[in-house]
């Protein structure tokens, strides 16, 4: 373990945990705040603190969940297609979501924010189980760092999404190059791997001396990054004429 924590592949993956981690959660801040608002200042705290709390253990057994899983073949395959999905549509800017449950009574907010936290959390989880690579220490070491960031930090993020977009593309180019890293590493495509020329280190695939999870991720960065700036551009180019037209 000690061997595991000296190494850099392990820094280098615990960055990628809490990166991914606080980019898609900066959602998550706003729906416990949107549960809460309706409840005195006394109980807000309450619900805020049981309803993190709470929606931290749901997060960190569904984690543990998708790693073992992620051993298996092909789901890293079908992995990596959600996460180049989740990367895009992290880019694509869409319209402002109201449908949260406002309550004024303690357990039904800490009930809402279960509930959204789990729906909006499931990409959370295959992302950072992705990160994590299989590693249980750097899983649990990487989600014990970034989820008190994201239940103290994550509005502070929104703010700065906000004032700077490039956080985001940012954000979507990581996930994209965790999918890339993730596709090249399913045991299934191993052998369609070794016939195409590549040859293992272990379980590290490699092409002429370099990390082919290197080339794929970087490559899947730059899909991610150019599909979704490209979807973005047609949206918001569809909707200013709908925003510009004249109302009857």
């Amino acid at each position: 373990m000690l061997e595991e924590i000296l190494g850099q592949a392990f820094w280098i993956g615990l960055l990628k945990i809490i990166g991914v981690n606080i980019i898609l959660s900066g959602d998550n801040a706003v729906v416990i705040a949107l549960a809460a608002r309706s409840l005195p200042p006394k109980q807000q705290k309450a619900a805020i603190l049981w309803g993190s709390g709470a929606a931290v253990v749901m997060r960190i057994i569904l984690t543990v969940f998708a790693v073992a899983l992620l051993t298996l073949p092909w789901l890293k395959l079908v992995g990596s297609l959600l996460l180049f999905w989740i990367g895009i549509k992290l880019l694509i800017p869409e319209e402002e979501d109201a449908d949260i449950d406002v309550s004024d009574n303690l357990i039904a907010a800490i009930k809402t924010i279960l509930i959204a936290d789990l729906v909006m959390s499931l990409d959370n989880v295959i992302a950072v189980a992705a990160a994590a690579g299989g590693s249980l220490t750097l899983l649990i070491l990487g989600l014990a760092i970034s989820i008190p960031l994201v239940v103290f930090g994550s509005t502070l993020l929104l703010h700065l999404m906000e004032r700077w977009p490039i956080i985001i593309t940012v954000g979507g180019g990581l996930l994209g190059f965790v999918a890339g890293e993730m596709l090249v590493t399913d045991p299934a495509l191993r052998d369609w791997f070794a016939g195409m020329g590549v040859h293992f280190e272990g379980d590290k695939p490699k092409v002429g001396g370099v990390s082919l999870e290197l080339l794929a991720g970087a490559i899947g960065a730059v899909i991610v990054i150019a599909a979704g700036t490209l979807l973005a551009r047609r949206k918001n180019a569809a909707v200013q004429p709908a925003a510009n037209r004249p109302q009857s």
